[in-house]
C-alpha cells in the first residue's frame, strides 16, 4: 500500500480558530486523503462549516471562516499536513 493513501492507526486534526488561544483536536480514524479533501473543499467554497468525525462517531463543525490553520499529524512516519487562512 501507498504509505500516503493508507489508513493509520492515529490521526489528529489540529485547528486553529481565530480568537481563542486553544486549538480543536480531533483524533479520526479516516483516511488522510479523505480527511485532506473535506478540509480543501469546505475551505475553498468559503462559507459554512467544516464537519469532522472524531473516532467515537462525534461531529465536530467549525466555522470556516474562524479557521486560522489546520494541521492532520498522523503515526505514519510523522507525516504533517498544513492548511493555512490567506
Amino acid at each position: 500500500h501507498d504509505r500516503l493513501t493508507a489508513r493509520v492507526h492515529r490521526m489528529e486534526i489540529r485547528i486553529g480558530v481565530v480568537y481563542t488561544a486553544r486549538e480543536l483536536n480531533v483524533e479520526t480514524d479516516d483516511s488522510v486523503d479523505s480527511v485532506t479533501a473535506s478540509i480543501e473543499s469546505a475551505i475553498s467554497a468559503g462559507n459554512g462549516v467544516l464537519w469532522l468525525a472524531d473516532k467515537k462517531g462525534r461531529r465536530v463543525g467549525v466555522p470556516v471562516d474562524k479557521i486560522a490553520y489546520v494541521e492532520i499529524v498522523t503515526d505514519a512516519g510523522g507525516r504533517k499536513v498544513g492548511f493555512g487562512a490567506s
